[in-house]
């Protein structure tokens, strides 16, 4: 007999027992940050991280200094130049969320999108969260168009950053949970969205498409065939907008 916290135990019911016991598993670092964080942020963090990359390397071998972003190649092919958009580049509108000016800018940019994206995936899912994220892109990038002046080239996250914001907030009333942190934090951004060589109009713009976004998946609940159908029509009304006023403005030059 073996002897246990109470009692005795046999040595066949110990290895029978042992037999049955699964051992935990161990995850890698890539899987346990992936678990922890959510695959589709941590995609969008390692994206814009490259990107980043991408444009300082090509401003060096374009002659200017490191890190001077805006004066990379990439920066002004990928950027959001409203007047070049308003002649026939309309993927500007989407690949300028992907491109940051300097190291600052990328940083505070990729430590919310950590923070609020994270959350964010886990309580809407990959595809849903990932929708939400470049509508919120979109959004803010149709209210520069609209709004925004036609010679200042705009490039950042934070329009999609906004977004998501805007859908945590929403998400937050509806579901009646206390909204004075995410209120106090909105308000706080919006000042900082006032400060010289900040977009406004972009940060504004995804903001309210983000909230819009999310009370649509919100009140669609789990019939995806209509999110899917309102996510599309949500697209291609900004792309309408974005795009038939550039139309418009080509046509009366």
């Amino acid at each position: 007999m073996i002897p246990a916290s109470v009692g005795f135990q046999c040595p066949a019911c110990v290895q029978q027992g042992a037999a049955t016991t699964r051992a935990p598993r161990r995850t890698s670092g890539i899987r346990g940050a992936a678990a922890r964080w959510g695959t589709v942020t941590l995609s969008l963090i390692a994206i814009n991280v490259v990107m980043f990359l991408v444009t300082a390397v090509s401003a060096g071998l374009a002659g200017f200094a490191p890190l001077d972003n805006f004066r990379s190649p990439v920066f002004a092919e990928f950027s959001q130049y409203p007047l070049a958009v308003e002649f026939g580049q309309p993927w500007r509108l989407l690949t300028a969320a992907f491109l940051h000016i300097g190291l600052l800018h990328l940083a505070l940019n990729m430590l919310a999108l950590l923070v609020f994206g994270s959350e964010l995936e886990r309580q809407l899912g990959r595809w849903r969260y990932l929708g939400l994220y470049l509508v919120s892109a979109l959004g803010g990038s149709t209210a520069i168009q609209l709004f925004g002046d036609p010679l200042r080239p705009v490039a950042g996250a934070s329009t999609a950053i906004y977004g998501l914001l805007g859908a945590l907030g929403v998400l937050m009333l509806l579901r009646r949970q206390d909204v004075r942190g995410i209120l106090v934090l909105l308000a706080i951004n919006v000042f900082i969205s006032f400060l010289p060589g900040v977009s406004l109009l972009g940060h504004l713009g995804g903001l309210v498409t983000g909230a819009a976004v999310a009370a649509l998946l919100v009140f669609a609940r789990r019939r995806r065939p209509v999110q899917a159908a309102g996510l599309a029509a949500i697209t291609v009304v900004l792309l309408a907008l974005a795009l038939g006023v550039s139309t418009l403005a080509v046509v009366t030059l």
